[in-house]
């Protein structure tokens, strides 16, 4: 198996780079915070420079735009670097997305756009879905990578960068949105005296539907766990790409305004809560109101 470097060993990163080393790639990998989150079986190394002088393929998971463009610039300007390909599965928006391509390209560096939707628990599932677009020669070359993180084929959206963020800012707007929606119609009707267990059974069989009803309330709500592996910052932080990106296109924003709303004002009363806490804060909103 190829030498692969990672880059950003966070809740996400730290599941992809040990779902790597666990299909046979030899992973070499930097955090900034440390080598105390280093994938068992893999090696850490002291930089981001240090990974793109080890490996000739280097993935990237961190947090937003500006921390990804740093990384990217890094690797370009790597001296005896060996890294040729950059694949990306931060969620960063299109625009970050497009100038990482253009900056790594001038120095001859390939890029691919690689978003992952599933959370953490699909990571360690490997049930992710990957959504990829770039060249296809890049493309090509990402494919055999791609397939060491999940067992879910990845799907591959479109032959520039920033056409698998634009994809990944439409499904999490919708999952925002749905969980939202969600968590306001159940208080409804656990305020007329309805059983939630029960208004999952019925909105599960009917038209209203949806991962939040099936997956998020059944698993984290209804059994209080709200431990889905994803937090109300990150949801806030992807709503506002989506919201920006839909300003810089000209598209409709009139329900993704309500949510950025909603869910910055959630992330700032509960910062790095569990996104399907989103329920309750709805609730004590309610009740203060």
């Amino acid at each position: 198996m190829t030498s692969v470097g990672f880059i950003g060993l966070g809740h996400m990163g730290g599941v992809l780079a040990a779902n790597l080393a666990g299909r046979g790639h030899a992973v070499v990998e930097y955090d900034a915070a440390g080598p105390a989150r280093t994938t068992p079986g893999a090696a850490f190394l002291d930089s981001a420079p240090a990974v793109g002088r080890s490996a000739g393929v280097v993935l990237l998971s961190l947090p937003d735009g500006l921390a990804s463009q740093a990384v990217a610039k890094e690797l370009a300007a790597t001296d005896a670097r060996t890294v040729s390909l950059v694949v990306d599965t931060s969620t960063i928006g299109i625009s970050a997305a497009r100038a990482n391509a253009a900056l790594l390209a001038e120095a001859g560096i390939g890029y691919v756009d690689a978003p992952v939707s599933g959370g953490v628990a699909g990571a360690r599932a490997r049930t992710l879905t990957v959504m990829y677009a770039g060249s296809d020669g890049d493309c090509a070359r990402a494919e055999a990578i791609l397939a060491g993180l999940t067992d879910k084929p990845a799907i591959r959206v479109g032959d520039q960068p920033g056409m698998a963020q634009a994809l990944k800012l439409a499904n999490n707007f919708l999952a925002a949105t749905t969980l939202a929606a969600t968590s306001e119609a159940v208080a409804f009707g656990l305020a007329a005296g309805l059983d939630l267990a029960t208004m999952l059974d019925v909105l599960n069989a009917s038209s209203g539907a949806s991962a939040a009803t099936s997956d998020k309330f059944p698993r984290q709500v209804l059994t209080g766990n709200y431990a889905a592996g994803f937090a109300n910052t990150l949801m806030a932080k992807d709503v506002r790409l989506y919201l920006s990106s839909v300003a810089e296109l000209g598209g409709p924003s009139q329900t993704g305004s309500l949510m950025s709303q909603l869910w910055s004002g959630f992330a700032d009363a509960e910062p790095g809560a569990d996104f399907t806490r989103v329920f309750p804060y709805l609730q004590k909103r309610a009740a203060t109101s």
